[in-house]
């Protein structure tokens, strides 16, 4: 999400023409300084400055009362806009589909309604796509039903307009909410490729970092259960003995504190080549992004689920190869933009004598008891069952359907032993170990249309589009809840359900 208002900014800054104006980055907590600077040298000569309040920091890291929360937010956003009164105002909102704070969705889009400043509910994630624990926590900050919640997320105020990073989710807000909605898909970074010079010393920062100098194969992704990290390290564990497997970003919510624990310490058991979190801080000295990724040999991109999915993008613009799933909801607008993945892979099965099957079945009854158990009641009904559940005795798996202690259990046992039991139920592993094992595994190609369609002038184009749409004449104030029960209908089909996304421990 930073990143897309990174390359974003300034093609919009252009468009809207702010040589004379401003940005204000608003945040619950202040940028790295490093960041920051960096944010500012690609806006030229646009100033940028921070509004921080910790009101602004997610529900689950608040210890006001809601009644204090409230007002503190109405206080803010009012001299927040105060401060701009006689100007033109666009205010660009990010992820408010995710539900971490409704308090503050609502406030703002209130104190936007008051004094007719756009606002661009920019969504890229939701909070009903397996992220079910954030339900509890909302009824506890006062949303107490499914429409109310709806109400807020998908407002309807004539200054509002609606965002969505796909088209599967674009489809159902342009077909609700009509004038008011756009698909905005994720940029590509035109950004020149590094030099020679430092990609040579972001190899040189990996191998004293690493201890060796042997090949990186790199996630660029935060340290999430959504990211499926324990897939890719038997995909590199398989295909690439020697190589690290690397992500990058640090851990954003306490949640995932247990998932990230467990792993570092079967990697520290087991003396797996795996290493996370290694841009944690984003210090000075460290290589940037496109850096990394050019001095890495493979990318991978193993998620259960992506609102859009950047590596695959960042991946072609770098030339390497890519390891990747090909998630349902992007895989549609990946092939409609001309991008052809050679190692594009649905799911990776895994041999049902490669863990404890009877432990695991009874876990993930158990996890999806306690799972459906918080949902509204009125979602238990359409809830589908995990696929494991569904089978009606041992049998292959995908790796992704396993909780993480049936993961580690895989990745436990010898790799030659778990190659011989999976490599004949995923057959196109024995091409991708020939490729890894002579350096050819093969980059995807950017398509011309991509260049376009994800170029930053069309970017903003889509945006300015967005902005001066027209409303309905007598808006419909069901519609909102009609967009929140079709996606949540589809996010709880068995499809989309995964043990690891059922509980912070699994």
């Amino acid at each position: 999400m930073r990143r897309v208002i990174e390359l974003a900014a300034p093609h919009l800054a252009r468009a809207l023409r702010l040589s004379d104006g401003e940005i204000i980055l608003v945040s619950g907590e202040a940028p790295e300084a490093l960041w920051l600077a960096n944010f500012q040298n690609r806006l030229d000569k646009v100033p940028v400055s921070c509004r921080i309040e910790p009101a602004l920091l997610y529900m689950a890291e608040q210890r006001m009362s809601a009644a204090v929360l409230r007002r503190r937010l109405e206080v803010f956003f009012v001299q927040l806009l105060d401060a701009a009164e006689g100007q033109d105002c666009v205010v660009w909102a990010h992820n408010q589909g995710l539900g971490r704070n409704l308090p503050l969705t609502l406030t703002l889009q209130q104190a936007c309604a008051r004094r007719q400043t756009p606002l661009v509910l920019h969504h890229h994630d939701w909070w009903f796509d397996n992220r079910w624990s954030r339900w509890p926590e909302m009824r506890r900050s006062g949303f107490r039903s499914l429409p109310q919640v709806a109400d807020t997320i998908f407002g309807q105020s004539g200054n509002v307009r609606h965002a969505a990073i796909n088209q599967a989710d674009a489809g159902v807000l342009l077909a609700e909410l009509p004038g008011r909605a756009a698909w905005l898909p994720n940029l590509l970074d035109g950004s020149p490729r590094p030099s020679a010079h430092q990609v040579e010393k972001a190899r040189q920062w990996l191998a004293r970092e690493l201890g060796d100098d042997e090949p990186v194969w790199l996630m660029p992704c935060r340290l999430l259960r959504r990211k499926n990290i324990a897939e890719a390290l038997l995909l590199t564990r398989w295909l690439r003995p020697e190589a690290w497997l690397v992500t990058t970003g640090d851990i954003t919510s306490a949640e995932e504190d247990d998932y990230a624990r467990r792993l570092a310490a079967a990697a520290r058991r087991h003396d797996w080549r795996l290493r996370l979190r290694l841009l944690k801080g984003g210090e000075s000295g460290k290589p940037a992004m496109p850096e990394l990724l050019a001095a890495c040999e493979v990318v991978l991109l193993t998620s259960l689920l992506e609102g859009f999915g950047l590596p695959y993008l960042e991946a072609a613009m770098a030339a390497k190869p890519l390891l990747a799933r090909a998630l349902p909801n992007i895989a549609p607008d990946l092939a409609q933009l001309g991008f052809d993945f050679p190692q594009y892979y649905e799911d990776l099965l895994v041999s049902p004598d490669l863990f404890d099957w009877p432990a695991e079945r009874r876990r993930q009854r158990e996890l999806f008891g306690a799972w459906r158990r918080q949902l509204p009641v009125a979602c238990r009904k359409l809830a589908g069952v995990p696929p494991l559940l569904a089978q009606s005795g041992p049998g292959p798996v995908a790796c992704s359907r396993l909780s993480l202690t049936a993961q580690l259990e895989v990745l436990a046992q010898p790799p030659e032993f778990s190659w011989s039991r999976c490599a004949p139920l995923n057959p196109f592993l024995a091409v991708w170990r020939e490729r890894a094992e002579r350096g050819r595994l093969r980059a995807a190609a950017v398509p011309r249309a991509a260049l376009r369609q994800l170029g930053g002038p069309l970017y903003a184009r889509r945006f300015r589009e967005l902005l001066a749409g027209q409303p309905w004449a007598s808006p419909d104030s069901l519609a909102g809840r009609r967009v929140q029960e079709q996606l949540m209908r589809r996010k709880l089909e068995a499809a989309n359900l995964y043990p690891l996304l059922m509980s912070p421990r699994t």
